[in-house]
């Protein structure tokens, strides 16, 4: 079965929308994650995103399992914490996600200036891969 799209990688099909990083609160962990390099604790982390305990928990569970993140169990006076990081790992995926997602931005927004000028069908447009 030949299929253009197939053979061309689809006309918006952007690899670089790292599934794993996509899912919306995985985004925000890491987006919450790489904007503090030093670590956040659970219940920071927990609070920044709005998450519950076990969604928070298995999300972590998932990134730290692709390496993406790094939990570490300790204490804090007499209570026990947990910090989290992101990788390097991690990171350097979140900012290939970010280039990949910026592109899918200026292809969409290439797409809305040329029906407004009239000048392109959305059927022939391909996006620019810069």
């Amino acid at each position: 079965m030949t299929n253009s799209a197939n053979e061309t990688g689809g006309r918006f099909a952007y690899e670089g929308l790292d599934r794993l990083i996509h899912e919306r609160a995985r985004l925000s962990v890491l987006t919450s994650l790489i904007t503090h390099p030093k670590g956040l604790t659970f219940n920071e982390l927990k609070a920044m995103c709005s998450l519950t305990d076990g969604n928070l928990s298995r999300h972590l569970s998932i990134l730290e399992k692709d390496n993406m993140v790094v939990i570490e169990k300790g204490q804090d006076g007499n209570r026990p914490q947990t910090l989290c990081r992101i990788t390097t790992n991690g990171r350097q995926r979140y900012l290939e996600y970010l280039a990949t997602l910026e592109q899918v931005v200026k292809d969409a927004a290439k797409v809305v200036a040329r029906k407004s000028q009239g000048t392109e069908s959305s059927t022939r447009l391909a996006p620019s891969r810069t």
